[in-house]
């Protein structure tokens, strides 16, 4: 980004490839969303409960209930300025130095940095390209230790697109329950899938697990900038009294989260999916997958998983072929030389110099001639 920020300086023009923020690519919000923010404007001026007002805590219970997460009262939900900062809140209230989280490679990195920061951890189980991009189940259980305290999911995922299967997720059921672990379920792109995907979320499946699942209208209703998130406390309680008495102590000491987006929430959870037509055949979210997925497999040295959801790919790139070592050293290249900013594997805590990632937001003009570029680019490139 560094690079990037000074060339746009010197007045150049980059295509950036790696943000996850619609509005910039002419995504835009639901009416009925900026109705309800605006006409809420004036209740909207003082703080609200810690964990947010009453009418947006019983939209994402009934939201929860829909997808099968039964036995949530209200005060197992807590509003977020997106799921951002309930990442950090959450493992702040759990870790101790030395703590370990098992966490996906790849990963959105925020879920590492908020380990990290909070002294502990952070264990990359993989996911397997080879199986559309599940958790390894056998890698997981080899990663465990007297010290791991949690599993985290991203389901649907960030950076390759993949959804879990409900197979899948009892494996990871099982070894939480096996290990008494905590579950921590990043959903947020649960409202973007294609092809007739269907979306489980873990824990309608054990309801005698502790988990906390993510959610918000960010990416589904086109909202970035409204930081609006929020999670849900589910399953048994009665081991984790202490950490969540700490979750509530944190929450009331950032007073609230922003009240205007609270608002939106249960008007937005209520609307017909703004998105749905965007992501079947001959909608633009459909068409730019399409698109990107086929661009990636007919280059030379480039293959894709195709994603099943939210706004990414992952491809891979052949090292050997290019003589890549340094996989952040090939984005630097194709930024200087293309102009085309992307995020480098390692970028999501994948080892291997071998992938990268791509927003496939932009539309499909703008999308044809970047790949263009990436193509003609990969027909000279050695790294040095």
């Amino acid at each position: 980004m560094d690079a990037a920020d000074a060339m746009i300086a010197n007045g150049e023009k980059i295509l950036k490839l790696n943000i996850g923020n619609p509005a910039p690519f002419g995504f835009r919000t639901p009416d009925a969303v900026l109705d309800a923010m605006n006409k809420n404007l004036i209740n909207a001026e003082g703080y609200s409960d810690s964990k947010g007002i009453t009418e947006a805590r019983e939209a994402i219970i009934k939201y929860h209930a829909s997808k099968g997460i039964e036995g949530v009262g209200i005060n197992d939900i807590y509003t977020g300025n997106g799921v951002s900062e309930l990442i950090v809140m959450v493992m702040q209230g759990l870790l101790n130095n030395g703590d370990e989280v098992l966490v996906p490679a790849p990963d959105y990195p925020l879920w590492t940095a908020a380990v990290t920061l909070s002294g502990g951890n952070a264990v990359h189980y993989i996911c397997d390209e080879r199986s559309d991009w599940n958790p390894d189940i056998e890698d997981m259980r080899r990663k465990i230790s007297s010290k791991t305290k949690a599993i985290v999911l991203i389901n649907p995922n960030n950076p390759t697109g993949a959804v879990y299967s409900k197979e899948i997720l009892m494996q990871i059921a099982d070894l939480a329950r096996e290990n008494e672990l905590i579950i921590f379920s990043d959903e947020i792109y649960d409202r973007l899938l294609m092809d007739g995907t269907e979306h489980t979320s873990i824990a309608s499946l054990c309801p005698d697990l502790f988990c906390i699942t993510f959610n918000g209208l960010s990416k589904s209703h086109m909202v970035a900038g409204y930081r609006c998130g929020w999670m849900v406390l589910s399953g048994d309680k009665s081991k984790v009294k202490g950490y969540i008495e700490g979750l509530n102590m944190l929450s009331s000491m950032r007073l609230c989260s922003n009240v205007q987006a609270q608002y939106i929430i249960k008007p937005a959870l209520e609307i017909p999916h703004s998105a749905d037509p965007m992501l079947r055949p001959g909608g633009r979210v459909w068409e730019q997958r399409e698109h990107i997925w086929k661009a990636m497999n007919s280059i030379p040295g480039l293959s894709a998983v195709k994603p099943k959801a939210a706004f990414y790919i992952f491809p891979k790139i052949d090292p050997a072929k290019f003589n890549i070592r340094n996989d952040e050293q090939f984005v630097l290249d194709l930024l200087r030389d293309k102009k085309i900013l992307l995020v480098h594997g390692g970028g999501f805590h994948w080892e291997q110099p071998d992938h990268f990632r791509i927003v496939y937001l932009p539309c499909i003009e703008t999308l044809r001639e970047a790949t263009e570029k990436m193509a003609d680019f990969l027909t000279y490139y050695k790294q040095k």
